[in-house]
C-alpha cells in the first residue's frame, strides 16, 4: 500500500489518496472519523482544535461501505479556511500578498530552511505544509490501516509516559483496562498522579508562554512473527517504524523495548530467551527488544516510543533575524498549542500502524481481504507447528 496527502493548514481542504487496499475491507466511516477526533483531544491543546471539528468525506474506493480495490480518496474540510481566503487564495493578489508577507522565520520549524531551499520570500509558503495539521490525514491514513488490522486481530495502543519533567509509573494492566484509562485521561497517562502533575505542568507553561514536550509508547499486539526483513536495509520493519514515527512534526527520538537502557546492561540482561511449548510454540521469555529481532516480529508484542520536543512556537517567542532586512526581532507568532504529546500519541498510533499493515500485505499479497486472511491463518498454523 502506498498513500498521497495534499492541503495546508489553513487551505480549503486535506486530501488523502490511498492505493492498494484490498477489496472487501468493511469500511466504517465512523472509525475513521473517531481516530480523528481522537487526535484533537489532549489537555494543552490550542483554540484551533476548538474550530476544525474533522470528519472525512470519503470521494472514491468505497461502495456499500465496503473497499473495492480501487484506490480511496478521503478528505477533511477545514473550517477556518473562510478566514484566509484572501492570505491563501490560489489566484494572484498582489497587494494582499505583500500585506501579508512572512519574513520573520520561527526556531525549530522549517520556515527558513524551507524558505532557501524552495526560493520563497514569503514563509507562509513554507509554514503551511510543515504544520502539523498535515497528520490529520497521516491519522486517517492510519485509521484505514487499522481497518485491515482489525479484521486480522492486530490491536494497537499507546498511552504517554513522560510531559516535560513529570514522568509516570509503569502500570501493568489488562490490554483493554489500559486502553480504556488512557482514552479517558486528558493526557492518555495511565498512572492518575503523574496525570495531575502534568496538566499543571502545562497549566504553568501555558501562563509563561512556553511550550512542552514528552514521550509515547505505542503497542501493538497479535502480531505474527516474520513481518519485515533481515536481507536488506530498507526492508527491516523496526526501521521503517523508526522512520514513520521521527517523521512525525516535532519528534526527536525513538526506541523499540528497553531502548537506549540497553547500552548500560550486559547482553544477559538485553536479550530475550527463547522457549517453546506444544501449545504456544516459539515465544520469548521477556520482550526487552520490544518485538523485534533482525529487522522481524519475533511474535511478541511490538513496544516503540517516541521523543516529542516541545513545540517550537511560543507565545514569548524566540529572536530571530529578518530576512529582508537582516535584522533581529522576535519570531512571528502563530496560533499554537502549549502541549501536544497527548495528541501525538494518537498520531504515532496510526503512523505505526499504517507501517504494521503494509509489512502484512508485503507478507501476505492480497487483492481481497479473504485472500489476505486465508493466507494469515495458514501461516499462524505453520509457524505453530514449527
Amino acid at each position: 500500500m502506498r498513500y498521497l496527502t495534499a492541503g495546508e493548514s489553513h487551505g480549503p481542504q486535506l486530501t488523502l489518496i490511498v492505493e492498494g487496499l484490498p477489496s472487501h475491507v468493511p469500511f466504517d466511516k465512523k472509525k475513521i472519523d473517531h481516530q480523528l477526533a481522537r487526535r484533537q483531544k489532549g489537555y494543552g491543546r490550542g483554540r484551533r482544535m476548538q474550530i476544525e471539528k474533522d470528519q472525512v468525506q470519503i470521494l472514491s474506493g468505497v461502495r456499500f461501505g465496503e473497499t473495492t480495490g480501487a484506490p480511496v480518496a478521503l478528505v477533511v474540510e477545514n473550517k477556518d479556511w473562510t478566514h484566509w481566503k484572501k492570505v491563501m487564495s490560489i489566484d494572484p493578489l498582489p497587494e494582499e500578498a505583500e500585506k501579508r508577507r512572512i519574513s520573520r522565520p520561527r526556531p525549530g520549524h522549517a520556515d527558513l530552511n524551507g524558505a532557501i531551499k524552495y526560493d520563497h520570500r514569503d514563509m507562509r509558503d513554507v509554514l503551511e505544509r510543515s504544520s502539523a495539521r498535515e497528520t490529520t490525514m497521516r491519522v486517517a491514513a492510519g485509521a484505514v490501516a487499522r481497518l485491515i488490522l482489525e479484521a486480522c486481530d492486530i490491536r494497537v495502543g499507546g498511552h504517554v509516559l513522560r510531559i516535560g519533567s513529570v514522568e509516570a509509573k509503569r502500570l501493568d494492566f489488562p490490554w483493554e483496562e489500559w486502553t480504556a484509562r488512557a482514552e479517558e485521561s486528558p493526557v492518555r497517562c495511565l498512572d492518575p498522579d503523574a496525570e495531575q502533575q502534568m496538566m499543571a505542568l502545562i497549566d504553568q507553561a501555558k501562563k509563561e508562554g512556553d511550550s512542552l514536550g514528552g514521550i509515547v509508547e505505542v503497542i501493538v499486539e497479535g502480531v505474527p512473527v516474520g513481518l519485515g526483513s533481515h536481507v536488506h536495509w530498507d526492508r527491516k520493519l523496526d526501521a521503517r517504524i523508526a522512520q514513520a514515527i521521527v517523521s512525525i512534526n516535532a519528534f526527536k527520538g525513538v526506541e523499540f523495548g528497553i531502548g537506549f537502557e540497553a547500552a548500560r546492561r550486559p547482553g544477559s540482561e538485553v536479550h530475550d530467551e527463547i522457549e517453546w511449548s506444544e501449545a504456544t510454540g516459539f515465544t520469548r521469555r521477556t520482550n526487552r527488544l520490544g518485538g523485534f529481532e533482525g529487522g522481524m516480529t519475533t511474535g511478541e508484542p511490538i513496544v516503540v516510543r517516541g521523543v516529542m520536543k516541545p513545540i517550537p512556537t511560543l507565545y514569548k517567542p524566540l529572536n530571530s533575524v529578518d530576512i529582508d532586512s537582516k535584522e533581529p526581532f522576535a519570531a512571528s507568532i502563530e496560533r499554537s498549542d502549549s502541549c501536544a504529546v497527548p495528541a501525538a500519541c494518537v498520531v504515532a498510533e496510526n503512523v505505526v500502524a499504517w507501517e504494521i499493515a503494509c509489512a502484512l500485505l508485503e507478507k501476505f499479497p492480497a487483492d481481497t481481504l479473504n485472500e489476505l486472511k486465508e493466507q494469515l491463518n495458514r501461516y499462524r498454523e505453520r509457524v505453530l507447528r514449527f
